[in-house]
This record gives C-alpha cells, sequence and structure tokens, in this order.
C-alpha cells in the first residue's frame, strides 16, 4: 500500500534553490536532504517536493530535461488565506529574484492571485479562493 508521494524537480544548484525558496518563506525537512538533493515543503502539507541537481534527476528519469525557461510541464499551485498574503509573497518573490509573470489580480470573480517562476524556470502560483463566490 502506498504510504506517500512526491513530486521531483531538477534544479541547477541546490544552495542556491534552497536560499530562494527560505527567502520566500518555505522550509525543509532536513532528514531528507543531501549535497544533491533537499525536501522542500510547501505550507503545512506533509508531502514534499523534492530538488534534485539536473545530473542526479536526468540519471534517474532517463531522459532529456527540458528547459523550463520555455517550456512548462507542470504549474505548481499553493493557498493564500488572504489577499494581503498573496501581495506579501509577491513581494518575497522578487526580491528573492523570482519572476513574477502574472501580478497579483482578481481572477473568474472568486480568486485572487499571482504566477511566478522560480530560479531553475519552474512555473508557480499562490491563490486565495473566496469558495462562497464560486460559481457552481
Amino acid at each position: 500500500m502506498i504510504q506517500e508521494y512526491w513530486l521531483n524537480l531538477p534544479v541547477k544548484d541546490i544552495k542556491r534553490s534552497k536560499k530562494f525558496f527560505a527567502e520566500i518563506g518555505f522550509s525543509f525537512k532536513t532528514e531528507r536532504e543531501t549535497d544533491t538533493m533537499t525536501a522542500l515543503l510547501v505550507g503545512k502539507a506533509a508531502m514534499p517536493i523534492m530538488l534534485f541537481e539536473e545530473k542526479i534527476f536526468q540519471n534517474v528519469v532517463q531522459n532529456p530535461i527540458s528547459d523550463a525557461s520555455k517550456t512548462t510541464e507542470i504549474m505548481i499551485s499553493f493557498d493564500a488565506e488572504s489577499k494581503k498574503e498573496v501581495d506579501e509573497m509577491a513581494e518575497k518573490v522578487k526580491k528573492a529574484g523570482g519572476n513574477v509573470f502574472s501580478k497579483p489580480q482578481d481572477i473568474q470573480g472568486w480568486m485572487y492571485g499571482f504566477a511566478f517562476s522560480d530560479l531553475d524556470g519552474h512555473r508557480w502560483n499562490m491563490l486565495y479562493m473566496d469558495l462562497e463566490k464560486m460559481s457552481k
């Protein structure tokens, strides 16, 4: 029986990526850390996103690694408790060197969010969702 699952992302430099994600407020599961990988925790979720240096990642997937600055395979989304939290995170991302490619804005009348790419070009977005306003 499956006990847990996680996502795996290739990064060019573990130390650089870890610094970026720490600066925007994410944490790490340090018992799952080596010189070439780390377990990134987004919010209170127990499911880590494993960051692997590209050479290690490529050995495992046995396929070329796509250039995330030019193509997108996945967007990782996470929630916010308020519009203010979305705005604050967008500023943290900019300050840490990330690229905010979609500024904080209202979306579909019931969400407020922004989207960014990390230092390796992986796409992320943060959303505050007012479920009371969601059309059913």
